[in-house]
């Protein structure tokens, strides 16, 4: 096993629906990035067709691999090991990442390091600077809502996640009822910049003593919004539709942190994934880390807030040198959390 003060990981990225294959340098270093997105392929859908997204990999994956390492201008023989994603997510599509992935380990003889998808999308830090501990991380996807304290690098508490619909879910489901293609998450904001807060929609669990989030609530109250004025022939304004959305999810994730914070006095809040790309957020973060000096905010690039497996090799590199490694048992967990690091799947 290679411990050498240049390591560099091959990494897969296959939970959902986009095709990722990448080459990263100590964990820090984007040296290949290579993404096959399926967007186009189920939006006549209204959302990600798990049957579609695997066929896509299986399509994919070979292509990525080759295309990844020849831009990272590396060959199989200079890596250092293999990461993947084996979960959450979709598990057809995880199984295709995990089985490329277990393939590339075994005919190269190199360790395989099991990553949790949402430790990614957190680690997507460390290829803009060095991550700091203790930290806090806000992970806001399609899938996924959670707030995440972290003593120290390798350990991980959720403190608050969502009882029901994620940000990310809530975004495209009321999207469909403005007309807005899958995934409707960009467009959102864009129309939410344009508007104004009018419709006061719930802000859901705002005040409850806890840091867990609810979506189901508002979406079901701006739904019911438009039907009735349907009904009646009401002509509502989309802008402020969805200036109403976005500032009811922005304020409960907004307060929720602040909220933690406090409780958890940290040196950086990391705001990651999917909907870490929202703007409307990301400046409200912004306002709202002034009040703690202790505390850096940390915003993922936006070209890193979506699945791709430079996170993964971030994470993925981490993991290595806490000697977190898994054998050819390894296989897609669709329903993973975060109590399995620290430990390691293998020895």
């Amino acid at each position: 096993m290679k411990f050498l003060e240049k390591n560099l990981i091959l990494s897969f990225e296959t939970s959902c629906d986009e095709t990722s294959v990448a080459v990263i340098e100590n964990g820090e270093k984007i040296l290949s990035n290579i993404v096959a997105t399926q967007i186009k392929s189920h939006q006549r859908f209204g959302g990600v067709v798990p049957e579609v997204a695997s066929r896509h990999h299986i399509e994919q994956i070979t292509g990525c691999i080759n295309d990844a390492l020849k831009q990272a201008n590396v060959t199989y023989d200079e890596l250092t090991a293999v990461a993947v994603t084996y979960g959450p997510g979709l598990v057809g599509a995880l199984l295709i990442g995990v089985t490329a992935a277990k393939a590339v380990a075994w005919a190269h003889q190199l360790p395989l390091i099991p990553v949790n998808h949402l430790a990614g999308h957190i680690y997507a830090a460390r290829l803009v600077k060095p991550i700091l501990f203790p930290a806090m991380a806000l992970v806001v996807s399609g899938g996924h809502t959670e707030l995440v304290y972290m003593p120290e690098e390798n350990r991980f508490e959720i403190i608050g996640e969502t009882r029901d619909d994620a940000a990310g879910e809530a975004y495209d489901k009321i999207g469909r009822v403005l007309g807005i293609n899958y995934p409707a998450g960009k467009q959102v904001d864009e129309m939410a910049h344009q508007g104004h807060d009018t419709f006061n929609f719930p802000r859901a669990m705002d005040q409850d003593d806890n840091f867990d989030f609810s979506f189901s609530g508002l979406k079901s109250a701006f739904i019911n919004t438009v039907h009735h004025a349907d009904q009646i022939h009401e002509q509502l304004n989309k802008q402020d539709l969805a200036a109403s959305f976005q500032q009811a999810v922005v304020d409960v994730l907004a307060d929720k942190t602040v909220r933690a914070l406090h409780d958890y006095p940290v040196k950086q809040l990391i705001l990651g994934g999917g909907v870490a790309a929202n703007q409307g957020l990301r400046s409200r973060l912004e306002h709202e880390i002034q009040a703690f000096p202790q505390t850096t905010l940390m915003l993922v690039p936006l070209s890193l807030c979506g699945d791709n497996a430079a996170m993964i090799g971030a994470a993925g590199e981490m993991l290595y040198r806490h000697r977190v490694f898994a054998d050819a048992s390894l296989n897609a967990d669709p329903g993973l959390e975060f109590d399995w690091l620290g430990e390691s799947v293998s020895n």
